[in-house]
């Protein structure tokens, strides 16, 4: 039994809380809002995020961020933009050795980071890693037979989130590639964005297969420019994470490019949503990293222009078909 920390009451936090709780390991959430936290610990459940599933007796629920220093394992599952206000509170207080995982698929905005890299800069005495792969909340809490990767350049942190969180319903393979793994699951959501304006313009598979596999490649050209493996892209956190996203009824960045389709401005599809949609979070940094590493990504230039610059949506898939035509 591992003492085991989850930063996060969001749906992915709960997920990963239940598959913990399951393997028997000694679970507590932290949550900063004490008010949210007592409510929690009474109602055992956050139907917002994840309707019907209730939070294991066992997992205690606290407002306390001691309890970080407490534990062998500490894992960050909220969004992106929460993660400066949160880890200011709790990295001072992590200790030598500790892992210190991220579950979110997002970047850094204000500074143009992966999460991992600003973990590591912020508590330098852990040992950094990330999870990724397809994942969704919805079926990780009822069980449904899922895998993931978890990265890190240190061997042993990979294998121990491993062994913590593999059960029958939910296996873990491990990678030393964190800047591929950690950078399909945020690449992944930009495009899922379009494949959902693809869907909610009346499109076919054909369409939204072009849309995926020229995603890929543009996910795959940035990651390698970064300094990833490109057959990490072939895997779980690569092609598997952008199949899950673009496909499923419960992919928040599908349906907010449906509804971006249906000609909904960025905040109608926030408040719709109610959730953490990252593509929209992240598109806009994405392509500056694009541009910074000399990288085209054609589709997620698109995707930017329909957020930022009021594009008609039913034009982009015409613009991308019109671009000059080259070899594959």
């Amino acid at each position: 039994m591992e003492k085991i920390t989850m930063i996060g009451f969001g749906s992915w936090g709960i997920a990963m809380a239940c598959v913990l709780a399951k393997n028997g390991h000694d679970v507590t959430m932290y949550e900063p809002n004490k008010e949210l936290a007592d409510m929690l610990n009474k109602e055992r459940t956050n139907e917002r995020s994840l309707p019907g599933i209730v939070i294991p007796p066992s997992v205690c629920i606290t407002a306390d961020a001691d309890v970080s220093m407490q534990s062998d394992v500490v894992i960050v599952a909220v969004s992106s933009k929460q993660i400066p206000d949160v880890m200011s509170v709790v990295a001072p207080k992590l200790r030598k050795g500790q892992i210190l995982a991220s579950a979110s698929k997002g970047l850094i905005e204000a500074r143009q980071m992966r999460i991992t890299e600003y973990l590591q800069e912020l508590a330098p005495q852990c040992r950094i890693a990330c999870f990724s792969g397809p994942s969704h909340a919805e079926e990780v809490s009822r069980e449904m037979p899922t895998a993931v990767v978890a990265a890190s350049k240190c061997e042993q942190a990979a294998q121990k989130l491993q062994d913590v969180f593999s059960n029958e319903n939910f296996r873990v393979y491990t990678s030393n590639d964190v800047i591929g793994v950690e950078l399909g699951g945020v690449l992944k959501n930009v495009i899922a964005l379009a494949a959902g304006i693809s869907d909610g313009l009346g499109y076919g598979d054909n369409t939204k297969a072009a849309m995926m596999t020229r995603g890929m490649a543009e996910i795959a050209r940035l990651g390698v420019a970064m300094g990833a493996n490109i057959y990490t892209f072939a895997g779980l956190s690569g092609i598997g994470d952008l199949i899950v996203t673009c496909t499923s009824k419960h992919s928040r960045n599908w349906r907010g490019g449906n509804l971006l389709a249906a000609g909904k401005d960025v905040q109608t599809v926030l408040a719709e949503v109610n959730m953490a949609v990252e593509g929209i979070n992240t598109a806009k940094t994405v392509l500056a990293l694009a541009h910074r590493h000399n990288v085209k990504m054609p589709i997620v230039e698109e995707i930017n222009k329909v957020l930022y610059e009021g594009k008609d949506p039913k034009t982009v898939v015409k613009d991308l078909m019109s671009r000059d035509l080259i070899a594959e």
